[in-house]
């Protein structure tokens, strides 16, 4: 362990970031994480749904795409950090918790991080993406109090 509490062996951190403000508390725990340990953070962004349309008139038009739209904002949310830290962004179609699970398991993750939505009351019982990624998670997981 290193003077600052946390793991000296901390070298790729895997988060789960959405537009929600609960996931951006999480976020910024794992780069505080990082910051302290030197280790590179994984944005990575779930769109279960990917869509894209385009928009205009004859030669003026413009792609919509919810993937580059995602991408987007997570690169805002990175830059209002204003820390410069290691990182890669990530955005795929697919459900939250595989989405994690998969990402850590490619980067050889030594760390997810999650926030703690619905891991209260019924839904701890019928599921949540804490939940899924604490029962098949390759690594560490941390769950951040978010609410």
């Amino acid at each position: 362990m290193s003077a600052s509490g946390i793991s000296d062996d901390i070298e790729e951190i895997v988060v789960g970031i959405s537009d929600a403000p609960t996931s951006h508390i999480a976020a910024r725990k794992a780069v505080q994480i990082a910051l302290l340990s030197g280790a590179r953070v994984h944005f990575v962004t779930a769109v279960e749904e990917a869509t894209s349309e385009t928009i205009g008139v004859t030669t003026d038009t413009v792609v919509i795409d919810t993937l580059d739209l995602a991408r987007e904002s997570v690169e805002h949310f990175v830059r209002s950090l204003g820390v410069d830290f290691p990182h890669t962004i990530t955005v795929v179609e697919a459900s939250p918790a595989r989405a994690l699970l998969s990402h850590a398991e490619f980067v050889g993750a030594d760390l997810i991080v999650v926030g703690n939505v619905r891991m209260q009351g019924i839904s701890r019982v019928l599921g949540s993406v804490g939940n899924e990624v604490l029962r098949s998670a390759p690594c560490s997981v941390l769950i951040v109090k978010t609410v």
